[in-house]
């Protein structure tokens, strides 16, 4: 099996990618000496993504500092080393990527005691959710990343809804509308919702909307300003300050295990130090940063934003309350419990939203100003 793309697995394309890429981690270390450990480092999102200055860059650069240059990484932005964003699991798994960041939703019914942080209207707040998470999956879901260390595990901010040519106020506005679903819960929330499904990576949501294949999209806002979502879907409808998140979609950071377990035992011990809860929750701190904003580019462009009052999303939430049932029928099925994973995933949340340092925060959520 191949544990490293440093050689017949890095394809001409991916060697033409390491090159292309001025400010990757291959050109910042070009002229230091060979390292003992290269870690090919691949994600699906684009070099400028919040999420690569606040972990890829800073994760990379921190492991070479403290292990001497002996560890560095090769990363591989926006699939520039080959393969689509549904690959990356088993990119990581089978060895062809040392390392990987992807959306678990992106290989639908793989991580299924996993989606139940993806179930609708289930958190409050992301810092609090990705702790919630990483314990969950410690105690009930490590069996199913297999053949991969998990480094960290989160999950993003609320995810709102963005849409073009026309703006979604109550559940009749979702009628006839092709909306993109990033995950299995979020298409099944969509269909509940009474929208048409359609699942993509969030790679090409811009030209789709753009093109009048989808009608638009739910994404939380720092992927709509990462992506340039908001340049295409001018209209946005939110959920009201301080109410459980429309959706959320979880997050994994995940090495090959087989290629972890080779490494010296000081290389394994910086990569534990700088892995792991901290980790998690610190990504999910940035989500819930982030919104404000990434928010306030679409604001520049002058788009419009609707809040949905409190009685219409009741609506949506009695609507939704199918979605959990079924998660929990097809539990049952699989041979799992599905009511005591909800319940533990319930009193894990409770449990860090009651913590001072996430209670303490203002809401993400800021209420556009009408206009006079």
């Amino acid at each position: 099996m191949k544990t490293t793309i440093s050689s017949w697995a890095l394809s001409l394309a991916a060697l033409a990618a390491v090159f292309a890429w001025p400010m990757s981690a291959s050109a910042q270390t070009a002229a230091l000496p060979k390292a003992e450990v290269t870690l090919y480092f691949q994600h699906y999102w684009p070099q400028t993504a919040l999420t690569v200055k606040e972990l890829v860059t800073p994760w990379c650069d921190t492991i070479a500092k403290e292990s001497n240059q002996r560890m560095r990484c090769v990363t591989l932005p926006a699939m520039s080393g080959g393969g689509t964003p549904a690959q990356l699991v088993d990119r990581v798994k089978e060895g062809v990527d040392d390392a990987v960041l992807t959306v678990l939703g992106y290989t639908p019914g793989r991580f299924p005691r996993m989606e139940v942080f993806e179930l609708p209207f289930m958190t409050r707040n992301a810092e609090a959710a990705s702790k919630a998470a990483w314990d969950y999956m410690n105690k009930n879901a490590s069996q199913e990343f297999a053949g991969m260390k998990v480094l960290a595990m989160w999950v993003h901010d609320e995810g709102q809804i963005h849409t073009k040519g026309k703006q979604i106020k109550t559940l009749a506005d979702f009628k006839g509308m092709k909306m993109r679903a990033p995950s299995r819960e979020t298409t099944k929330l969509l269909q509940a919702l009474g929208a048409t499904p359609v699942g993509m990576p969030i790679t090409g949501v811009t030209e789709a909307i753009t093109k009048g294949t989808i009608d638009g999209t739910m994404v939380p806002w720092d992927a709509a300003a990462s992506f340039r979502i908001h340049e295409a879907a001018n209209l946005h409808t939110e959920t009201p300050a301080g109410s459980p998140a429309l959706y959320t979609i979880g997050l994994v950071f995940a090495m090959n295990e087989k290629r972890y377990n080779g490494l010296p035992a000081d290389l394994k011990a910086i990569i534990d130090k700088h892995s792991g809860a901290q980790l998690s929750a610190r990504m999910g701190r940035m989500w819930d940063d982030s919104a404000a904003p990434a928010r306030a580019k679409a604001q520049a462009a002058g788009n419009q934003f609707y809040t949905l009052p409190s009685t219409e999303l009741a609506r949506w939430q009695e609507a939704a309350k199918p979605v959990q049932a079924e998660w929990m029928i097809d539990m049952h099925k699989r041979g799992i419990d599905g009511r005591a994973l909800f319940d533990d995933a319930k009193r894990l949340l409770a449990k860090y939203e009651a913590a001072p340092s996430v209670t303490a925060k203002t809401p993400s959520k800021a209420v556009p100003k009408k206009k006079p």
